[in-house]
């Protein structure tokens, strides 16, 4: 496992995976502005999909990354876990609030106003402020052990909302379209704007990928920089302040 962290994390693996990321996105854009047709009913405002759904699986796919991770912390107490949940959390609020502005750029001209209380919006915006607060109690000042446990706490509980987004639009009367796509059942979605889709959510998958390692190495340099700027004024060695700070995570 950490053989695979360090291979992942190393500068070739991250020239390849932003490689296919680009790849894959300018796929996905060809496929979904000029390959799929415009929607029968909507037009060319449709091809908002082809962003605003690949967002809203990466808000699922970063938190669930946030929930596994923060259980796994919890158990283990190894600070790899800590350091996925935190930068998949950041990734996952950038996605969450881009798919909100997408959706409300696209709820404009099909429902006649940027904002409803739908349930799916309402869940969603829910799920936002769930994450930033759990970005938030990892800035608070406080030992470095203790603030890992809260945020791994906050991971777990703020993941029970992915599900009820998912879910709403089949709960409740809402506004919002419901699943296109269905594993069971007949979809409701022509073959080449599925491709599309498919497409663009695999693009987006690696653009993930792409960006965790990333996050992971710039909170590396990010703690390496503040610990040696922290060493001439306490008269400690940097490397024995990092080494400090990860034992005061693990206790």
């Amino acid at each position: 496992m950490q053989r695979l962290a360090a291979k992942l994390a190393g500068r070739r693996a991250g020239a390849v995976l932003g490689s296919l990321a680009a790849a894959g996105l300018v796929a996905a854009a060809s496929m979904g502005l000029v390959v799929a047709p415009p929607d029968a009913t909507q037009g060319n405002i449709q091809r908002l999909m082809y962003v605003h759904v690949p967002s809203a699986w990466l808000a699922y796919l970063s938190f669930g990354v946030v929930f596994v991770c923060s259980i796994a912390y919890l158990l283990t107490k190894k600070i790899r876990y800590d350091r996925v949940a935190h930068a998949s959390a950041e990734i996952g609020v950038v996605f969450t609030a881009l798919c909100i502005v997408l959706g409300s750029l696209w709820g404009k001209p099909v429902w006649g106003a940027y904002w409803t209380w739908d349930p799916r919006l309402t869940t969603t915006a829910i799920m936002l402020l769930m994450y930033v607060g759990y970005l938030a109690v990892r800035r608070l000042p406080d030992n470095p052990g203790r603030r890992a446990r809260w945020a791994a706490a906050v991971g777990i509980v703020a993941f029970a909302d992915v599900p009820i987004v998912q879910l709403s639009v089949e709960w409740w009367r809402s506004l919002h379209q419901g699943p296109t796509i269905r594993l069971l059942g007949e979809s409701t979605i022509a073959p080449i704007m599925a491709a599309a889709l498919f497409t663009a959510l695999a693009a987006f998958t690696l653009l993930y990928l792409y960006l965790m390692v990333l996050r992971l190495r710039v909170g590396r340099l990010e703690e390496r920089a503040l610990a040696e700027a922290l060493s001439p004024r306490i008269g400690r060695p940097a490397q024995e302040l990092l080494d400090e700070q990860e034992a005061a995570r693990v206790g």
